[in-house]
């Protein structure tokens, strides 16, 4: 066994505790709970070792308010000689726990090899192995070239826009050459990339009338119950045709998709409290919001057209059809090339831990490599770390300890691949704090 893996080794019960100690800090998204709480965490933990930490408030960004501000940490270790710079970074943030749990979600169980919690696997687990990586590299190299950066960043479940977006309009990652992002893809696999996004509200217009002489208005409703029986006539088998060549998983996400996220028609909902009836209304405004996922061979302009011509159809066909379409969000595709350097390394790093081939694969939904590629300006940009994609969100998360363990030990060498790969120096030890 080399070096970095005997050190990761020695190191086991500390990643598990790290592990269970980030999971414990219940940093829910929304409302954006509890972020300085991990940062400060974090700091306090990689400081007395060396590092330099910066505690960064995405002021102004969506959701950032005095009550729920959204911290973010950058810790950074520089070496002796110049060389490049290898950023690991993670967001901190979790879903909400939702219904079904078997256990406490943020109690960070540890059980059959396993432990259990909201975030466990996406991707808290991620981000202490990428820790535990930084900081055995750091104890056998202490003057190694380059720089080592490990970020904790906030709102990637939302979007990602009140942490990695705006430390990347602020050039965070100007000075960065490689970026592995710790999402929990499995830890034989790299994930070159994402599909694009493109949420969209649809609106449509009625006319209200006392719902015992609806001929005397006009249902908003059933307006947008012909789009919808236009979309299931024609969009979506028009989206089964659409197929990828990028190797995205599972299966099904290969070809283009449009879910319906949400449908709201008439009167608002009035809450579990209010034990009157409706009034009888014809609704006079129905909305629904869509969620487009697209591929690298798509284009944005078309994708947005194909819904616009459908509603054009249903209003040459519907009398007084009426509607409005509001862009909420979008993004394009992205995904690294596979001759790019940290793919490389990292596929060789998988090799020696592991004993086999790395697989590569584009994820189905996107994370912050749209951030570190559209506004940083950086391809050479990777997702890769412990756990299990299909976990993510669901009731009883988990990740395993030794997955943990092997994804570090794989960090660690693309760590000592790219700023040490010229080098023949032997490990020289350093205290640990």
């Amino acid at each position: 066994m080399d070096a970095l893996a005997v050190e990761i080794e020695n190191r086991r019960d500390d990643l598990v505790r790290l592990a269970q100690d980030l999971i414990r800090i219940p940093t829910l998204n929304p409302p954006g709970r509890n972020y300085r709480e991990i940062c400060e965490y974090l700091r306090a933990r990689l400081a007395p070792q060396g590092w330099t930490c910066d505690l960064i408030r995405a002021h102004g960004a969506p959701g950032d308010s005095a009550a729920f501000p959204r911290w973010n940490l950058v810790a950074r270790h520089r070496g002796g000689p110049p060389g490049e710079c290898v950023h690991f970074n993670s967001h901190h943030d979790v879903v909400e726990v939702g219904h079904g749990w078997s256990r406490d979600p943020f109690a960070a169980e540890l059980k059959g090899g396993r432990i259990y919690g909201r975030g466990a696997c996406d991707m808290k687990g991620g981000l202490a192995a990428s820790i535990i990586a930084a900081e055995a590299f750091v104890a056998l190299y202490p003057d190694h070239p380059g720089q080592i950066e490990i970020s904790a960043t906030a709102d990637e479940e939302s979007g990602g826009f009140g942490g990695v977006a705006y430390l990347a309009e602020r050039g965070a990652f100007d000075h960065v050459d490689h970026v592995i992002i710790p999402e929990p893809l499995h830890k034989d696999r790299i994930c070159l990339g994402h599909r694009g996004v493109w949420w969209a509200e649809i609106e449509t217009h009625g006319r209200i009338a006392h719902g015992s002489m609806p001929f005397l208005g006009d249902s908003a409703i059933r307006h947008m119950g012909a789009v919808l029986e236009e979309m299931e006539r024609t969009l979506f088998p028009l989206l089964m045709t659409k197929r990828s060549k990028m190797p995205v998983i599972p299966e099904g996400a290969r070809n283009s998709t449009l879910n319906i996220n949400s449908i709201h028609g008439g009167e608002p909902d009035l809450g579990p409290d209010f034990t009157g009836l409706p009034a009888p209304c014809v609704a006079d405004r129905c909305r629904i919001t869509i969620d487009r996922r697209f591929l690298i061979e798509e284009d944005l302009a078309e994708v947005k057209r194909e819904v616009t011509a459908l509603l054009e159809k249903v209003k040459a066909q519907r009398p007084n059809f009426s509607y409005e379409i509001r862009d909420l969000f979008e993004v394009i595709p992205s995904m690294t090339d596979r001759e790019a350097p940290v793919v490389r390394s990292t596929a060789a790093a998988i090799q020696r831990v592991l004993g086999r081939e790395a697989g590569y694969v584009v994820s189905p939904g996107t994370y912050d490599q749209k951030h570190i590629d559209r506004i940083g300006k950086l391809k050479n940009c990777i997702a890769y770390g412990p756990g299990v994609l299909d976990l993510a969100h669901q009731p009883d998360e988990w990740v395993g300890v030794d997955d943990m363990r092997d994804s570090a030990r794989v960090m660690a060498l693309v760590l000592d691949d790219i700023l040490r790969g010229a080098s023949g120096d032997s490990p020289r030890p350093a205290p640990v704090a």
